[in-house]
Parts: C-alpha cells; sequence; structure tokens
C-alpha cells in the first residue's frame, strides 16, 4: 500500500476562513427557483409556495451567502419587473437561457426565503443591456430606509425596512461574447467604475465584486483583469473568479486533478491584482470573489439540451440537471480544498447552483427532494472549516495527466479554530486504483492542546459512476473512516482511491 505523510505547522496561518466561503448561487434558468426553491400545491410547501424539504435541505448545506438572480440571466433582467403586486408583474423573455420569466418570484419573496434558510443576499446588477442608473434605483430600492419615492414604493410592497444589501457583483461575465451587452474590457472597466462611485456616494461601506474573466482558459484571460483593474481597483474590493470542471475523453486521471487548475487561476489573479496595485500605490486591497464554481457537463449543455426556436419560450424547462457521481464529488471536495488553501485572498465563493442546475440538491415536482454526492463535501466542510487555515506539507506519490503533467495523488489542507479547540483535516486520494495509507503529525497542533476526540468520515464508493437518483436517492453517502487510528501524536488512516475524506480534531486544553 503506498503511503503520505502530512505535516501541520500552525505557526504559519495561512489566512482566516471567512464564512462566505460556503456560499452559493441561485438563477433565475431552468428549475432552480420555479420546480425547486418554490412549488406552491407541493405537499411540502409552506403558506409561500417554498417547498420546506428543500429549506431544510438547504440549511443542512450550510450555506453563508447567495448570490442573486444571475449569471447570464442578470445581463437583460429589469429588476422592476420582479417586485410589486405578483399578479401585475410582466411576463418576460430570457434571452440568456431561451427560456420564458414570469417573474412570480423576485427580489421581495427571495430576501424572505433567504431568512428562512439563514443565509445572506448577494446582489448582481445589470451592467449588459442598463447601466449605473439603473443600480443606482436597484440599490436605494433596496437599501434606504425611508424618504423617496423608491424606499418608499418598497414599503407599498411589503417591505418596510430595507434590505440592506452589503455584496454587490457589477455585471456578470462581461468578457463573454455569449452574454448580452458584452463589453471589452476598457468599455467595462468604465462602467464598472463609474457605477461603483456612483454606488459608493450611496453608501462608501459596500462591498462591490467588479467581473473577472468567465474561465482561466478566455483569450483575454490576465489582461482582462489587469486592464479593468487599472479601471476600478480603488473603487472595488473584489474581481471575481469562475471555473467549472467536467471530464472529458474520459480523462479521469486529469479530471481528479482539476484543483490543479484552480490553483493556478487563483495566483496568477492574485498576482494581476498586486501588480495593479503596484502600479498604482495602493493602500487599497483587493480579493477574489469565487462566485461560481463546480463540476458542470457543459459539453453535454451545448450539445444536446441547449434550446432554439423563435417561437420555443418554455417555463422552467429541465435545464442542466446533472446527475454526479462519485469521481464529481471528490472533485468537488478537492475545489474546496483549493478555495481553503487561498483563504488569505479568496474572502467568497459562490458554489454553482443550489437546486436542481447543475446543483447539490435535486427536487422532483410533487416528488421528494434529495442530495447529489456533491452535497457531501460541501456541508461537511462548510460545518468542520473555521478558524484559519494553515501550512500543510505533503509528502505522497505522483501521477501523469494528459492535461496537468505531474500531480501529487495526495491533496490536503488543514484548519485550526483555536477559539472553538478544533482542527479539520480536509484529504483526498486521486488514485484510481490503490489505496494510500495518510500519517499526519497530531503534534504539529502545538500548543494548541491534546487530542481527545478524533474521527473520520470518507465519501468513497467501488463503482465511481454511482449517483444518487430519483429511485435511489441514497446510494452515494458518507461512510465512517474506521481505519483511523491514534498512537502518541501520531494518526493513521487509509485512504481508499477516488476518495474524499474529511478528520475532525477535538484539542483540550493542557493547562
Amino acid at each position: 500500500m503506498p503511503t503520505a505523510r502530512l505535516v501541520i505547522d500552525t505557526r504559519r496561518p495561512l489566512g482566516s476562513v471567512n464564512r462566505r466561503l460556503f456560499g452559493s448561487f441561485v438563477e433565475h434558468l431552468g428549475r432552480s427557483v420555479y420546480d425547486g426553491l418554490y412549488e406552491p400545491g407541493h405537499p411540502n410547501a409552506d403558506d409561500r409556495g417554498f417547498r420546506t424539504d428543500v429549506i431544510d435541505l438547504v440549511r443542512e448545506l450550510g450555506v453563508s451567502a447567495i448570490r442573486y438572480p444571475g449569471g447570464n440571466f442578470v445581463s437583460g433582467f429589469r429588476w422592476e419587473d420582479s417586485v410589486g403586486p405578483v399578479d401585475e408583474r410582466p411576463t418576460r423573455l430570457d434571452l440568456a437561457w431561451h427560456s420564458t420569466e414570469s417573474n412570480r418570484i423576485g427580489l421581495h419573496e427571495f430576501a424572505e426565503w433567504l431568512e428562512s434558510v439563514d443565509s445572506e443576499l448577494m446582489l448582481a446588477v445589470n451592467l449588459g443591456t442598463r447601466g449605473t442608473l439603473e443600480a443606482l434605483e436597484l440599490l436605494e430600492y433596496s437599501n434606504l430606509a425611508e424618504g423617496t419615492s423608491l424606499a418608499d414604493r418598497r414599503a407599498e410592497n411589503g417591505r418596510r425596512a430595507p434590505f440592506d444589501v452589503r455584496m454587490w457583483c457589477l455585471g456578470n461575465e462581461m468578457d463573454g461574447p455569449w452574454q448580452l451587452g458584452h463589453r471589452s474590457a476598457e468599455d467595462y472597466g468604465k462602467l464598472a467604475s463609474q457605477t461603483a462611485k456612483a454606488m459608493r456616494a450611496f453608501d462608501p461601506d459596500l462591498e462591490l465584486v467588479v467581473c473577472g474573466s468567465s474561465s482561466a482558459h478566455m483569450p483575454t484571460f490576465g489582461e482582462w483583469e489587469r486592464v479593468v483593474l487599472s479601471h476600478t481597483y480603488d473603487d472595488v474590493d473584489y474581481i471575481s473568479c469562475h471555473a467549472y470542471y467536467e471530464e472529458k475523453n474520459g480523462d479521469l486521471g486529469s479530471f481528479l486533478a482539476s484543483a490543479v487548475d484552480m490553483d493556478h487561476f487563483i495566483e496568477s489573479v492574485v498576482a494581476t491584482i498586486d501588480h495593479v496595485k503596484a502600479v498604482r500605490g495602493s493602500d487599497h486591497v483587493v480579493n477574489i470573489s469565487f462566485d461560481e464554481w463546480n463540476v458542470w457537463y457543459n459539453e453535454r449543455f451545448e450539445t444536446v439540451d441547449k434550446i432554439t426556436g423563435a417561437q420555443n419560450w418554455p417555463v422552467a424547462p429541465r435545464l442542466l440537471e446533472d446527475s454526479y457521481t462519485v469521481a464529481d464529488a471528490v472533485v468537488v471536495g478537492n475545489l474546496l480544498i483549493s478555495l481553503l488553501k487561498h483563504a488569505d485572498r479568496v474572502t467568497s465563493a459562490s458554489l454553482a447552483q443550489l437546486v436542481n442546475v447543475i446543483a447539490p440538491i435535486m427536487t422532483e415536482p410533487g416528488g421528494i427532494a434529495w442530495k447529489q454526492t456533491t452535497f457531501f463535501p460541501f456541508a461537511v466542510t462548510s460545518a468542520l472549516a473555521t478558524g484559519s487555515t494553515v501550512a500543510t506539507t505533503i509528502e505522497s506519490e505522483s501521477y501523469e495527466t494528459t492535461a496537468y503533467g505531474s500531480v501529487p495523488v495526495i491533496d490536503a489542507v488543514t484548519t485550526v479554530d483555536e477559539g472553538a479547540g478544533t482542527a479539520s483535516i480536509f484529504v483526498v486520494n486521486r488514485s484510481q486504483t490503490e489505496t494510500t495509507s495518510l500519517e499526519f503529525d497530531i503534534v504539529g497542533l502545538g500548543g494548541l492542546g491534546t487530542a481527545t476526540d478524533v474521527s473520520a468520515q470518507t465519501l468513497f464508493d467501488e463503482d465511481v459512476a454511482a449517483v444518487n437518483s430519483l429511485t435511489d436517492p441514497e446510494r452515494v453517502g458518507l461512510r465512517e473512516n474506521t481505519t483511523l487510528t491514534i498512537d502518541g501524536g501520531t494518526g493513521r488512516i487509509e485512504l481508499p482511491p477516488v476518495s474524499w475524506t474529511a478528520i475532525s480534531i477535538r484539542l483540550s486544553s493542557d493547562a
């Protein structure tokens, strides 16, 4: 059996774990909202029409902030359509996803739903087909207590207290030619700067996200970030990153190493941010909002599921409803490890998306809601990753990949929460065939205390293509890893091939 060693150094904290790392994303796309969050008449629907079984699963998932209402959808969205009496709201075409939008769920309803799942609203403004004025009007409607026609209109629509949205996205993927209102980096940077300055004239403490590249593989990547930040650096707090991964041409080895690409993406954007900071001589710090990330079988969508036709505009069609395998979940767990490794600069992230659309939660109209395989690493990491990420050195074998060259078989990160007296290790085994024995040194937790309770749970299945489904919703789940042993200050555990594992350590004071 191959062996690996993990060394923890609490003297080298890498960054505090911001709860916003465990955010998600709800877009008006497919069945994300309608038949997902909202299904009046369902046996589990509350008096507002929201499915309580979905609410329970979202709470269990542990999402902290939810980006809304898009995504590509936002670039053609008129926010005014989504407020006011529901029966008077206009039905519109959604050009982004070739669908019909009823606007029955809008800002008020979604904000109320967020309260039921204890999550924060992260609101995107339309800088595709609209601009600065409309962004300011939405901001005033959302955040001004009283005294203007827009604030009073919000109160008339049933919400006297402001929504007090703190985090705002200045458009979506404006580098993408598929985006309504796509602009060059120069033109978008000027518009984003103008809009940010105007929004800060209302409230200088808003947290603003400027659009970075929609992929590290865009031909404009790097230069887009540099140009946009040259216009907006001192106006914004974040630049966005978006990344989706899928297994291509049966190359499971490269797919399992997707986090290598995410690591490089993050580090490249950080280098560009800091270059612009140095050129400008600024003291301001811009961080990363990785506000779209997941496994997404986009090639399948483009070739099979894409909706077309000038007279074909379905309502809440089944779009992007990927069924996730064990291998997909291991990759998602590894991407979470990557985000945690960069917690010093990635301080917000959004798993895209939440329900039905490339999502950890699935629903059937009139039927059950269930957890996809990807639900488990996200929920456990959200629950256990608190405090700070600390330096973690890994010694393991490597393997060759087509996409990334030689990569380590084992990848891991450690978080330590001194206040709570806990530490957590998250680790993946990328080998497709071999179990690895991992040794980790609990003594490396230093003066934080003695480990009094250590446990581990692993996501693994003999069939890496196994999924949870409507007919078999509990086929895949977490297992207690009973191979875990502690001998003095050393822990040992066996990591099955293509697996994700969380090790939870409770510490007691030695004083």
